[in-house]
This record gives structure tokens, C-alpha cells and sequence, in this order.
């Protein structure tokens, strides 16, 4: 808050901070209820993608840097 002296830290004319007004842009990456439900339905129906099963591949064979190899391959797709 402003203390009304032209100098210092707080200066200036003291004034009643104004409430930010949420914008449309913010709400941007917000899924909706209807759009998780329908996403989870298609991926139930269609299955996994290729890279997906290969990922699921990768975890069962196993092995030692096994998920070192998963987190690069995921990270490249």
C-alpha cells in the first residue's frame, strides 16, 4: 500500500488495489467432466496405441535399465 510521499519505498498515491478479472485463456488446459469421460470411453474402446504397448512391453520384459530406456523412449514419442 502507498503512503501518499512522493519518495521511499511506498510511494505514490495511495489507491485501492483492483481484483484481477479471471481471463478465458487461463481456463485453457481445464479438461471438462464430459471430455475426460468421453477420452476415457475411446481409449476403453480403441486400446493402446503402438508406442503405448511397447512401453507396457518394455515393463514386463524388464531387465536392469529397463526404465531408464522406458522414460527415454516416452520422452522421444
Amino acid at each position: 500500500m502507498s503512503s501518499g510521499i512522493a519518495v521511499g519505498l511506498k510511494k505514490g498515491f495511495p489507491v485501492e488495489k483492483r481484483a484481477n478479472v479471471a481471463r478465458p485463456s487461463n481456463k485453457k488446459a481445464v479438461t471438462s467432466k464430459r471430455t475426460k469421460m468421453i477420452r476415457e470411453l475411446v481409449s476403453e474402446v480403441v486400446g493402446l496405441s503402438p508406442y503405448e504397448r511397447r512401453l507396457l512391453d518394455m515393463l514386463k520384459t524388464g531387465g536392469a535399465s529397463s526404465e531408464k530406456r522406458m522414460y527415454k523412449f516416452a520422452k522421444r514419442r
